[in-house]
């Protein structure tokens, strides 16, 4: 736990590209603000506002924490995995206790898939260049 002029607890999520800071505030009303901006606001689809709020109703902290973080990088989908994971990892500082629920829905694994490397000699990461006989 931090100690500010309201203590929080930290986790930090990553996806593709994708960093997330996260800090929940115990006793709050259940308001989620991404840089600045409230999720609804920062995210147009429900279902990355659904990914976002998994961990919470998992844990069932929906109404009970307020949550600011700050994202970069990547695109909107991994953004939000970014969030979920580091809502998790905060959520886990709250209650230890948490684990077993969050590690069996699969919010403290990091998802590893990420863009492939170019390679010389190649247009794109196995995208050859096109043959020509003449």
């Amino acid at each position: 736990m931090y100690e500010s002029k309201r203590p929080y607890h930290y986790g930090t999520g990553r996806r593709k590209a994708s960093v997330a800071r996260v800090r929940v505030y115990e006793n709050g009303t259940g308001s989620i603000t991404i840089n600045g901006r409230d999720i609804d606001e920062y995210f147009g689809l429900e279902t990355l506002k659904l990914i976002v709020r998994q961990p919470l109703n998992t844990t069932g902290m929906i109404n009970k924490v307020d949550i600011i973080c700050t994202v970069e990088g990547g695109g909107v989908t991994g953004q939000a995995g970014a969030i979920r994971h580091g809502v998790s990892r905060a959520l886990l500082d709250v209650n230890p206790e948490f684990r077993a629920q969050l590690k069996a829905a699969g919010f403290l694994t990091r998802d590893p898939r990420m863009k492939e490397r170019k390679k010389y000699g190649l247009k794109a990461a196995r995208r050859a260049p096109q043959f020509s006989k003449r």
